[in-house]
């Protein structure tokens, strides 16, 4: 993104999961920038609301897509229509994805299943099909959002942590892959943000606003960083947490 922009053409940006309120806060960033868009999310009136704003905001143009992204069939055919329509992918980024219900998912494997499969499976097909394409292109950034709780299982959302750890491994191999054909690829792990997701937890100091995450991913994405805590203080924070043995950390209420 950095080299289009800085020749003065603007970067092509693939969303998905654009209707998030993390992702609205980074696209607006990159329309100010004259971004080109193609925006998929499942929601068509939400998804029209972010193709104007990002209009008014100076994008370039926006090229509205509705899915299922848990539909990993149609992935390919998308992600082929994304490229003709931009006439090539700079950035992509993955925002979508569930809390779940953790009670319900510790009852029944469907339930589980069904984060694992949003947050998790879905991913893995989508990164799998760019990390090919920008390979050959041998450039580009895949910007995937992650969590924080991927970072160690806790009984109060060990389904939700488990797909995101499961994420923060597979991004890891894939980085390891195709950081030597020039291709950037970032795991975003941001804590608490006030998002429509977390509208039914307690608001503490640690939440976070959108509009910050944002500008720290795109921030990231020019500085070509691999992984970020959003906001910084997460890192020392999730250190000391993985640090804590398990024969403590078992009967921790966490």
């Amino acid at each position: 993104m950095a080299d289009r922009t800085v020749a003065g053409t603007p970067p092509r940006v693939l969303a998905l999961g654009a209707t998030s309120a993390i992702a609205q806060a980074t696209l607006r960033l990159l329309a100010e920038k004259q971004a080109i868009f193609f925006a998929a999310a499942r929601n068509a009136q939400r998804l029209g609301a972010v193709r104007d704003d990002l209009l008014t905001r100076g994008a370039g143009g926006v090229t509205a897509f509705v899915t299922d992204l848990d539909n990993t069939e149609a992935h390919p055919a998308m992600l082929a229509h994304a490229v003709a329509a931009l006439g090539g992918i700079d950035v992509a980024l993955i925002a979508h994805g569930v809390l779940g219900d953790q009670a319900e998912a510790e009852k029944s494997y469907a339930t589980a299943e069904a984060i694992l499969r949003t947050n998790f499976l879905s991913a893995v097909s989508l990164v799998t099909w760019l990390a090919n394409y920008f390979e050959a292109e041998r450039r580009g950034t895949i910007a995937v959002i992650s969590s924080v709780a991927g970072d160690r299982g806790r009984k109060s959302n060990y389904v939700y942590g488990a797909s995101k750890g499961g994420l923060d491994i597979f991004l890891d191999g894939v980085r390891n892959r195709i950081d030597r054909a020039g291709v950037q690829v970032l795991t975003i792990k941001p804590g608490f943000v006030a998002t429509p997701m977390t509208a039914h937890l307690k608001k503490n100091a640690l939440f976070a606003d959108p509009a910050r995450v944002g500008r720290d991913i795109v921030r990231a994405i020019g500085k070509r960083k691999d992984v970020i805590y959003t906001p910084p203080f997460w890192g020392p924070i999730m250190l000391m947490v993985r640090g804590i043995p398990r024969r403590i950390f078992k009967k921790m209420n966490l």
